[in-house]
């Protein structure tokens, strides 16, 4: 195994960033919260502290809540026209692109993914995001209905702002879910109150210093720092929030869902992550391995979509399971600042624990650890998770790892003999958010597995 956790040095303009005063953006204005608490943001590959935000929560809510609501109503934004809103939502691609080391390197010290991938995947796809948002500006169109009742009718549609949106959004992807975000609500009109997770605020705090120079007006785009059980809580139970958005776990949606009740406002929701990866007898298995071991190893396996269950063929079951250890071994884990850094460390001490509660759980249950499934480095301090698979000797082994929604780098597997059985096992995680099939020839039962 190859291990650098030895810590890269920063460009220029990011220490610039880190060695700020971080504050909230309210109303245009650069704030600390009402309570004047902070908490503390880690590198989580060395535990160093790199940054103070402000801790914020029902008051600071309010006070965003209500600037996105005047600027929603009587401010120039809405007044302004789609061509030019396209304009100006175009203009955070640019200066994202401007700017694009910088956040991969923020988004690499802060989350602790490659820096790499970050550059090219979490900042590159949060332009192209921006820049395909910004034409829908002028294509949010109604319609007129031809009535066939009596009399003479004018029947249309009218395509409207929805009004001020919440969006709350995770850790794996901060700022790329800003930007899935961010970018329909401002091309539709919107004002937003954005609450990033507490693990990784950094990068739209820095994103919220682009909103001026790309000339967003004041209140349009508010960024409240603070912890879900605060300022998340308040953000959804807001009576003046017309919707919202979130990305995270199952069971926080849920009381999401319980608390924009109160005054009905609109919920969309992106939840969970136990997705399966299913080989099928014919398929290429130097193409399979390579597709299985991305779809788990990627990003710490820190993925919505992550394929943490493989579902192989008993015909090459084996031979996947070898590659898929070998490929493991060789993945080479460190500093996320590091370039050839290919796996970084998990993003928390919450969520390595997890992952090693959920690897000893199988073990107790049967399972066997083909590789991997200990930490990397300093026992005490290491957040450094060793790349895991494991396989199931019987379908009744693993089942709480098998289970249940585990964004990390643990893969479980079982091998199949008919497509009736593998689509009932596929389907028996309710946290599936999309599904990896590998074979050479499509047919209507290979569809027939994942589509349940």
């Amino acid at each position: 195994m190859n291990i650098a956790v030895s810590k890269p040095k920063l460009g220029k303009d990011s220490k610039a960033f880190l060695a700020k005063k971080h504050h909230m953006l309210i109303d245009g204005k650069w704030v600390e919260a009402k309570s004047g608490k902070t908490f503390e943001v880690e590198d989580p590959a060395t535990q160093e502290i790199i940054a103070h935000v402000p801790a914020g929560d029902k008051a600071d809510i309010d006070l965003a809540v209500k600037a996105a609501r005047k600027a929603f109503e009587t401010g120039p934004w809405s007044r302004i026209s789609p061509a030019d809103r396209s304009k100006l939502v175009w203009k955070l691609g640019d200066l994202l692109e401007k700017h694009a080391d910088e956040f991969a390197e923020i988004e690499a010290l802060d989350n602790g993914k490659p820096v790499t991938n970050a550059r090219r995947d979490d900042v590159g796809g949060s332009i192209n995001m921006f820049r395909y948002m910004a034409g829908w500006s002028t294509r949010l169109v109604g319609e007129t209905i031809p009535v066939s009742s009596p009399g003479n009718w004018h029947a249309y549609t009218l395509r409207q702002p929805v009004g001020v949106v919440g969006q709350i959004i995770p850790w794996n992807f901060p700022l790329m879910m800003a930007a899935w975000k961010l970018a329909p609500a401002l091309a539709a009109g919107c004002t937003i109150i954005l609450k990033p997770a507490e693990q990784t605020p950094l990068s739209a705090l820095r994103f919220g210093e682009l909103l001026a120079e790309a000339g967003i007006p004041d209140g349009v785009v508010n960024i409240v720092t603070g912890f879900g059980e605060t300022a998340g809580a308040a953000l959804a139970n807001h009576p003046d929030v017309d919707k919202v958005a979130f990305t995270g776990s199952t069971e926080v949606g849920k009381l999401i869902v319980q608390a924009a009740a109160g005054n009905l406002k609109r919920v969309s929701l992106e939840l969970g992550g136990k997705s399966p990866a299913i080989v099928f007898p014919d398929a290429d298995l130097d193409h399979a391995i390579g597709g299985v071991a991305d779809a788990i190893f990627y990003n710490q396996g820190q993925c919505c979509t992550a394929g943490s269950r493989l579902f192989a063929h008993k015909s090459v079951y084996d031979k996947v399971v070898e590659g898929m250890v070998n490929k493991a071994g060789k993945i080479k884990v460190g500093h996320g600042l590091d370039p050839s850094v290919q796996l970084g460390p998990l993003v928390s001490k919450e969520q390595h624990s997890k992952v090693q509660g959920f690897i000893e759980s199988g073990r107790k249950e049967g399972v066997k650890v083909e590789t991997g499934g200990g930490v990397v480095g300093n026992q005490a301090r290491a957040r450094y998770l060793r790349r895991t698979s494991s396989r199931r000797r019987s379908s009744g082994m693993g089942n709480k790892c098998r289970q249940r929604a585990l964004k990390r780098q643990v893969r479980t597997g079982l091998n199949w003999d008919t497509y009736s059985r593998t689509s009932a096992r596929v389907c028996e995680s309710s946290d599936c958010v999309s599904a990896q099939v590998l074979l050479s020839h499509l047919s209507a039962d290979s569809i027939r597995v994942w589509i349940c």
